[in-house]
């Protein structure tokens, strides 16, 4: 039997809808093999919000080389990298590896507050790790913070934000409007137009780990062989259907419904294309 293979670089979150676990629930669902590089592990809560235990760079190491020797890999995602001494390694890793599909989730703040990515990483972020992306997919505030505060309030300030941020060298660049009001609204850039990805928004604080789980969609299905702006849109429909199905459990924000997009029938998305 063969099957295509997915690797996500990122924490373990201990609540299971973010970071690696919803990687791999997300890679099962949409039937690729999932391998894992822990960066960290995250046990943040609403009460006590100290929780992040970062791996040595040796962890890192070996679990890189385990699957590049042992499995290999047709797609991988940074999430949570965390320092700067792992994203920089990461890099060096991916320039060295045949790995084509590079997708970069650049993990700064948690959906409680708690910064994942340590102040001194981000001009390695910027500098090593976004020139290598084939796609880098930062919601608003992660977007604002590449760009040094840039205030993004509408569907024209994503389109701007993207473009400046595909001048930091990605192949192509998702802004999500998340937290814009009206429809669920992202932008998906590649320097020559725009891909306005549109669905209803869901009335809902249960969000949480969607950005990981998206992220993890479109490198599913850019290890199935789909060009990037196919990956995304089926990534769309894919986490629509998971946040409207999202999951409730004791208490603070909850998990989206990574099995969702399999046993409901959904909508979808929209998509205009508009010229730069």
């Amino acid at each position: 039997m063969s099957i295509k293979r997915a690797l996500t670089i990122a924490g373990s979150a201990a609540r299971g809808g973010a970071g690696i676990q919803a990687d791999l629930k997300t890679f099962q669902e949409l039937d690729v093999f999932g391998t894992t590089v822990v960066t960290a592990i995250v046990a943040s809560n609403s009460i006590k919000r100290r929780g992040i235990f970062p791996q040595s760079l040796e962890a890192v190491e070996a679990q890189l080389f385990t699957i590049a020797e042992d499995v290999g890999t047709d797609a991988l995602k940074t999430g949570m990298l965390f320092t700067k001494e792992i994203i920089s390694y990461v890099a060096d890793w991916i320039k060295q590896s045949e790995v084509k599909n590079i997708v970069v989730d650049p993990v700064m703040i948690g959906k409680i507050g708690t910064a994942l990515l340590q102040e001194d990483a981000m001009e390695a972020m910027r500098n090593e790790l976004l020139p290598l992306a084939t796609i880098i997919t930062p919601n608003m505030p992660e977007a604002s913070y590449l760009l040094d505060n840039m205030a993004i309030n509408s569907v024209a300030d994503l389109k701007v934000a993207a473009k400046k941020i595909h001048e930091l060298g990605p192949k192509y660049v998702l802004v999500k409007g998340g937290r814009l009001v009206g429809p669920a609204v992202d932008v998906l850039y590649d320097g020559e137009q725009y891909y306005l990805l549109e669905a209803p928004r869901i009335d809902t604080i249960h969000t949480n780990g969607a950005g990981c789980t998206y992220s993890a969609a479109i490198t599913a299905e850019l290890a199935k062989g789909k060009t990037v702006p196919e990956a995304v849109i089926e990534a769309k429909k894919f986490i629509t259907a998971a946040i409207r199905h999202s999951l409730s459990f004791k208490q603070g924000v909850g998990p989206t419904y990574h099995a969702a997009y399999g046993k409901y029938n959904e909508t979808g998305c929209t998509v205009t294309v508009e010229k730069d």
